[in-house]
């Protein structure tokens, strides 16, 4: 049973303030509220408060707060020598490509079928792959891919909101393909001023990658100011985006 000073909320329900997210003694550090429900409107509200569902099969709906956040910033992100070897092969190779929300049901049920580090089962439960896919519909879920002589063999998917992304999850079928997929995001982002991805917890794989632990004022702070700002319109992946990661001579 979940710890009784969570908030259970019904569809009707605000989220209570994230503060009162259980704290980093507690058996599930970051839970803030179980119930509601998982619409656009409900997954929108959340987000936009630094929020996100977190839950495993046969279990309610749970919403989370973490703190502190794992967050990379844009102009961190550590573009390793081997990686910029892999995204210059990839570009000169006939066939590869990077695409925008051409596959996303695919890309998220690739995504589904990959646990998380020290995780057996998936979150990416059946209800969130619909509700995302809804969303994704709305045009503000967005999926790269990294495909390979028409196939797709790595990607990520994750949420904009204004100048904001919010990293969900990510996949590889190959070898670099996920990563070649964040790379892309992060020149897509750059070339677009969003300055900031939500990666939601540590792990040292992000860090590696240039993504700190920020605050709980610093995320909130941050999203106030910039999940109100005009969104990107076009979510092409022009290889010219790439001269904002790497040199693309």
């Amino acid at each position: 049973m979940l710890a009784p000073m969570i908030e259970w909320l019904t569809e009707q329900d605000p989220f209570p303030p994230t503060r009162q997210a259980l704290g980093p003694d507690s058996d599930a550090p970051g839970l803030l509220a179980a119930g509601g429900d998982l619409s656009v409107p409900r997954l929108r509200q959340a987000y936009r408060q630094g929020i996100f569902p977190w839950f495993g099969p046969g279990q309610p709906i749970m919403w989370w707060s973490t703190a502190p956040r794992m967050v990379l910033s844009v102009d961190d992100f550590r573009l390793t020598r081997s990686l910029r070897k892999a995204v210059q092969k990839f570009r000169r190779t006939p066939g590869c490509e990077v695409r925008i929300d051409t596959a996303f049901a695919q890309v998220i049920r690739h995504c589904a079928q990959t646990p998380r580090p020290g995780q057996d089962g998936t979150w990416i439960v059946d209800g969130i792959q619909l509700a995302y896919l809804d969303w994704h519909r709305q045009g503000q879920v967005h999926s790269f891919e990294t495909w390979v002589d028409g196939e797709l063999v790595g990607g990520l998917y994750g949420i904009n909101l204004g100048r904001m992304f919010y990293g969900e999850s990510m996949f590889a079928l190959r070898t670099d393909a996920s990563k070649i997929a964040l790379a892309a995001l992060v020149a897509f982002c750059r070339a677009h001023g969003i300055e900031a991805i939500d990666c939601q917890q540590e792990t040292s794989h992000l860090a590696s990658m240039g993504a700190r632990p920020w605050s709980r004022e610093a995320f909130e702070a941050h999203l106030h100011r910039v999940v109100d700002l005009t969104a990107p319109s076009d979510w092409t992946y022009h290889d010219s985006i790439w001269s904002h990661l790497i040199e693309t001579a």
